[in-house]
């Protein structure tokens, strides 16, 4: 049973400022049903160990259960608790009288536990020292700990972005090249397509002018054909108006010569 409380206890030390005093240590140790308390101020040493009759007492007048009030006072007696009134007073016979105040339901508290003194003061001062220096040691350890836990867990985060970064850079490079090619492909074709429309363009360009060469040779024959023939009928006109003129001027010179004989011939009979 003794062996099993060893197991949970759990311990504490506060050093308790307390105005108009020299600064008090109070350790702790704290266990399911009961607990022990030693202060010291440097030179004397005092002792409170409460029973379990005596905490299941003092938890029933608070109307608490045993845990409860031994968390309680745990946490005022493990750390000094902002806003808190702390007493270490005289109780006769060298007894001394710790108390502590706190709030309940709105409601302003005090509790106290009575302190006698130690009958080896030297040897708690010791124990007490012995605590706070294995508990600063255990506390650089563990800050040590954390530290390197912390150096650790940065350099393996340090070591997984330089990877990641890696990746995304390996990732860009080739998403560089890719486009790279995908724009010479494209251009290449473009040019293709480009190439085969300016040769298309240049074929229909030809095409065209050829077709307007043929087109204006053309007209060219037919205005030269039409100036032929209209002047061919031109000199056909002429001829025949001379002909004409001729026909009649022939015509005119048979009349009278008709006219002369009629006459003659008239006259003879």
């Amino acid at each position: 049973m003794e062996s099993s409380s060893k197991a949970t206890a759990r311990h504490t030390c506060l050093k308790l400022e307390i105005p108009s005093i020299d600064p008090l240590f109070v350790k702790g140790t704290w266990f399911d049903t009961h607990f022990h308390l030693s202060v010291t101020d440097g030179l004397r040493a005092w002792l409170c160990n409460a029973t379990e009759e005596e905490v299941q007492e003092r938890a029933a007048q608070w109307d608490q259960p045993v845990a409860e009030y031994i968390e309680l006072a745990e946490r005022y007696l493990g750390f000094q608790q902002p806003g808190t009134v702390y007493r270490f007073v005289d109780a006769g016979d060298d007894h001394k009288r710790l108390s502590w105040t706190f709030e309940r339901e709105g409601t302003k508290l005090e509790w106290r536990w009575k302190f006698q003194p130690s009958n080896d003061s030297r040897k708690i001062t010791a124990g007490i020292l012995d605590f706070l220096m294995d508990a600063n040691i255990n506390l650089s350890m563990l800050i040590r700990r954390i530290l390197q836990e912390e150096v650790v867990r940065k350099t393996q985060s340090f070591e997984k972005l330089k990877l990641e970064a890696e990746k995304c850079l390996e990732q860009s490079e080739r998403f560089t090249n890719e486009k790279m090619e995908f724009e010479s492909e494209i251009y290449a074709k473009f040019l293709g397509v480009l190439n085969s429309k300016k040769a298309k363009l240049r074929e229909l360009r030809d095409q065209l002018s050829k077709q307007e060469i043929a087109g204006k040779a053309s007209v060219d024959e037919e205005e030269s054909t039409d100036k032929t023939e209209s002047y061919h009928s031109g000199s056909n006109a002429e001829e025949s108006e001379e002909e004409a003129e001729k026909n009649i001027t022939s015509s005119s010179k048979d009349i009278p010569a008709g006219r002369d004989r009629g006459r003659k011939r008239a006259t003879r009979k």
